[in-house]
């Protein structure tokens, strides 16, 4: 169990605490939901959570294997719905997993991604597209 302290800073702003570590990340509403956009939204959260824990994954994976995937980056790219009630419909996320794509783990690693704990708690509405490119 991890705890995570928040507090409402009013004007639509909240800073979180990871008790763990001490880590503070803060959020604003975007511009488009009455927010100045100045931090990341609750929903932008959402995104790069997904994005972290499939790079995350990979790299336990990796580091099991003894593979070199330093220099891995993730884009990922949130959609939000055009009709009510207001909600994530689709995340992209571009993996460029720096290796070749005929290594022999890249399957391996690939379904360690789509495994990742956030993926998995994901609700099945949301469309999840992965575009991979192996360097």
């Amino acid at each position: 169990m991890v705890e995570i302290h928040l507090d409402y800073e009013g004007d639509l702003h909240c800073n979180a605490v990871h008790l763990p570590s001490g880590t503070r990340i803060s959020t604003d509403a975007p511009v488009d939901n009455n927010g100045r956009g100045e931090s990341f939204s609750p929903t932008d959260l959402v995104a790069t959570a997904l994005g972290a824990c499939m790079a995350t994954v990979i790299g336990i994976v990796a580091k099991r294997k003894e593979i070199a995937v330093e220099g891995m980056k993730v884009s990922v790219r949130k959609f939000m719905s055009e009709d009510q009630p207001r909600r994530i419909s689709k995340l992209e996320l571009d993996l460029d997993i720096p290796l070749p794509a005929d290594h022999p783990e890249r399957k391996l690693l690939e379904s360690a991604a789509r495994g990742c704990p956030v993926h998995h708690s994901i609700h099945p509405d949301i469309e999840v597209r992965m575009n991979w490119t192996w360097l």
